[in-house]
């Protein structure tokens, strides 16, 4: 899993690191940075599937662009932006760290560096022992291609292989000739990159028919598609799980959840609801009756029973629509859920309800973002790590402590000289 991203020369960032965990919770007031970090994300994600780096920035037909394109993907006045990550390896013992830094102008974004190195903890030294599997040259980067040393198990800078700038190299290993030990590595770290899901539902776009699916999309419009196209049990699992986790959220008895096929080629299909009161006649309505907070949350859960094991699932302001008072219902879903399915999430909020019904227990996971009062530059800090911490904790829950701006207070206080 994904355990750090860090950030260099990024939108709004200089040098920040965020750190990943089961259930990772990013706060902090507009523009302090949340989104720009999330990009990185997604632009690592469309580079692993193999991507242009200057699509995965600028977008093209199919793909939107990123916030701000190419103009603002680099911190001013920099033209060069670098993120990397570490990420634990299967057996975990070992981790990978790998980084890419992409040289951007108005009209090229190309490989500046790229390297990946095994790390391997020494109980002897608190630094982890590197082995580069593979890095660029800077002293060869005027060549046509980006020379790239692939390690070969022997001294040496390793073998030499010219490869396209515009893309990444890690995607582009599969065509190599290369040791096994830097291909085992390259394909982990892709697999990774390629289960970053970034879901942002957009409940209008929820409510119409849609084709039978097996991906769900970003926005969850083909949520329908993509549950009336499981497998009978599995199928059922999923919709009884769905049910039970809705349940909570209206004041009414929801009785059921489920989609089917629709239409005369049975090629479409619709989500339903059966509802009512206790003392009433149940009735149904589809997904066209449905408020947008019940739409988002079941995306969401969909998600989260859907995506493959290992995935990295990232929704920005997660509570968005939600009543307050089933705050405490998202966030046990959340554990539960990404645990039982083996799904690592990070989230965006600005509900103080939502951070109250986070506890003590997750301080440790929740991560500020905010901006450096001499420079405007975006900054991650752990929580856990402010000073004054425990004193603001006796002022007031976590949720009033940040409705009320003493978090990034605390923050400013702490930065003075």
């Amino acid at each position: 899993m994904i355990k750090e991203l860090q950030l260099q020369n990024w939108k709004s960032f200089a040098d920040a690191t965020l750190y990943i965990d089961p259930l990772t919770v990013l706060i902090g007031s507009n523009a302090s940075g949340k989104s720009n970090a999330l990009d990185a994300l997604l632009f690592l994600n469309r580079i692993s599937q193999g991507v242009t780096l200057f699509t995965a920035i600028a977008g093209d037909q199919n793909l939107p662009p990123l916030r701000g394109g190419l103009e603002w993907a680099c911190r001013k006045p920099e033209n060069q932006f670098t993120l990397g990550i570490v990420l634990a390896s299967s057996p975990g013992k070992q981790d990978y760290h790998y980084e890419l830094s992409v040289v951007v102008n108005g009209t090229k974004a190309e490989i500046a560096s790229e390297r990946l190195a095994l790390l391997s903890q020494d109980s002897r030294s608190q630094t982890p022992r590197e082995r580069v599997l593979f890095q660029t040259r800077e002293e060869a980067t005027t060549a046509p291609g980006i020379p790239a040393y692939f390690r070969t198990g022997t001294q040496g800078p390793g073998k030499r292989l010219d490869l396209n700038r515009g893309y990444s190299i890690l995607s582009q290993v599969e065509t190599l000739n290369i040791r096994k030990e830097v291909l085992t590595g390259a394909r982990e770290v892709l697999s990774h990159l390629q289960k970053i899901f970034i879901l942002d539902p957009v409940p209008g776009h929820m409510r119409d028919y849609t084709a039978l699916s097996e991906q769900l999309l970003t926005d969850g419009s083909n949520i329908a598609g993509v549950l009336a196209g499981l497998e009978g049990n599995r199928k059922t699992q999923v919709e009884q799980t769905l049910t039970h986790y809705l349940r909570a959220l209206p004041e009414r008895d929801i009785k059921r959840i489920w989609t089917e096929p629709v239409g005369k080629f049975q090629t479409d299909a619709m989500l339903y609801c059966e509802e009512g009161w206790k003392t009433d006649a149940t009735h149904e309505i589809d997904a066209r009756g449905m408020s947008d907070g019940t739409l988002r949350f079941l995306a969401i859960v969909t998600a989260l029973l859907i995506r493959e094991p290992g995935s990295l699932l990232v929704i920005e302001e997660v509570d968005n629509g939600l009543h307050p008072s089933r705050a405490h219902m998202l966030v046990d879903m959340l554990k539960t859920l990404g645990k039982e399915r083996h799904i690592d999430i990070v989230v965006t909020t600005h509900n103080p309800a939502l951070l109250d019904a986070a506890g003590m227990t997750m301080l440790p996971f929740i991560t500020v973002a905010h901006r450096d009062d001499a420079t405007g530059y975006s900054l991650l800090t752990l929580l856990e790590d402010i000073d004054q911490l425990p004193k603001l904790m006796a002022g007031g829950s976590l949720g009033r402590l940040s409705s009320e701006g003493r978090i990034e207070s605390a923050l400013k206080q702490e930065a003075l000289p």
